[in-house]
């Protein structure tokens, strides 16, 4: 592949990459994610890095794919099976591939097994690193120009043992040329670059094991040329091992430390259309469409919409003041307003559904799901159900079964 690059590239000739789906099609080892990366690396190889980012603020990534095995918000895995959605992509890390894997202390690649913070990827260092050693791997590069005012770097990181990560920043200027800033938590006293130490953020309780860590910078004038990963360890040693284990959820850069504020349910007019009741090896079915949108056309955009559904029982009803809680099923995402629910299986205790609208913002915050917009249906008797079954048979039919 490269090779044919060079030359096209030597005389400025202009290329496209037809069915890059080959690598998958023909099952090339040792798995199809290794081959991936070897595949384009060659591409790189031949024509360097084409695209730099972050540019322009804000700027996040989770690392998805927009493919995986499970689907988590802020920490909580809310879908465990494989799914493919190209549209939940976001900005890929600039990972350098090394064909010979013993060459490397730590192994790095955008992971689907491991639990994600958001979406369904995350970056994951795995091997050994011996006490006062460190390890570095770019992430981005990026051409984002730096003003006055300060910026904000948030990355969620959860680690074992005395595993530590944290973020290098390389930054230049036109007068005062290069400089290196280290974000890093604990266990800095190893690094000569300048190092900046994060103030640990709350985490979501059910978000087992995450750290989020958020810190900001001022450098007027400088431009942000690159970010890359550090992995090291907590000094004094906790243990002996020399087993490194981190993963990096997402990223953020932002102009502002505040939290994203969404519109109140309220302010939303949300509505259910084309309703279709129905019966599927014995248990209800619903489909129908969902739309939404701000009653204030000139509101805000946003980017993303995670789609919720509580299967409300006669018990659960009753004592929406109390204690009891209803389950809240994730069953899709949308990147438009509006939302198709095809088949939804109904148990036979349901009474009502509630559909939640969770708003999501193009800096990877998602709204409270209480504050959320919603849809609620009430759930149609068997009688109805075989009442509306019944309407739709042609009257010659009906008059046989009135006969009989």
């Amino acid at each position: 592949t490269n090779v044919a690059l060079d030359v096209i590239k030597k005389d400025d000739v202009s290329a496209a990459i037809f069915a890059p789906g080959w690598v998958y099609e023909t099952k090339q080892p040792p798995d199809f994610q290794t081959a991936q990366n070897r595949w384009w690396s060659l591409v790189e190889k031949s024509w360097g890095i084409v695209q730099n980012y972050p540019k322009t603020l804000p700027f996040y990534s989770n690392f998805d794919q927009g493919r995986g095995n499970h689907i988590s918000v802020d920490g909580a895995q809310v879908l465990s099976t494989q799914w493919n959605n190209i549209s939940s992509q976001t900005f890929q890390p600039f990972l350098e591939y090394v064909d010979d894997s013993t060459s490397k202390t730590i192994e790095v690649r955008v992971d689907f097994k491991e639990a994600s913070f958001n979406g369904g990827g995350n970056i994951t260092f795995k091997g050994t690193l011996e006490a006062g050693a460190s390890f570095s791997t770019r992430l981005f590069s990026g051409q984002l120009l730096m003003g006055p005012l300060p910026i904000y770097f948030t990355y969620s990181v959860n680690s074992e043992g005395n595993s530590q990560l944290g973020l290098s920043l390389e930054l230049s200027s036109e007068t005062e040329g290069k400089k290196k800033l280290f974000l890093a938590s604990q266990g800095t006293n190893q690094f000569s670059s300048e190092v900046l130490m994060p103030r640990r953020l709350t985490t979501p309780d059910n978000a087992p094991g995450w750290v989020m860590q958020e810190v900001s910078i001022a450098m007027n004038g400088y431009t942000l040329t690159e970010i890359h990963a550090v992995c090291y360890k907590q000094q004094p040693e906790i243990t002996n091992t020399t087993e490194y284990f981190a993963v990096l959820g997402d990223i953020k850069i932002s102009t502002s430390s505040k939290n994203t504020e969404f519109p109140p349910s309220t302010s939303w007019i949300v509505n259910g259309q084309d309703i279709e009741w129905g019966t599927s090896q014995g248990s209800k079915t619903l489909s129908l469409k969902i739309s939404w949108k701000p009653e204030d056309e000139k509101g805000p955009l946003f980017p993303k919409y995670n789609i919720y559904v509580e299967k409300l029982s006669k018990q659960s009803i009753r004592t929406l003041k109390g204690t009891l809680e209803s389950v809240r099923e994730y069953i899709g995402v949308a990147h438009i307003e509006a939302f198709y629910v095809s088949q939804l299986v109904i148990p036979s205790d349901t009474s009502s559904l509630k559909f939640i609208i969770q708003v999501c913002n193009v800096d990877g915050a998602s709204q409270n799901l209480d504050d959320a917009p919603f849809f609620q249906l009430d759930v149609q008797s068997s009688t109805n159900i075989l009442s509306l079954l019944f309407g739709c048979l042609p009257s010659l039919v009906k008059n046989i079964i009135a006969y009989l």
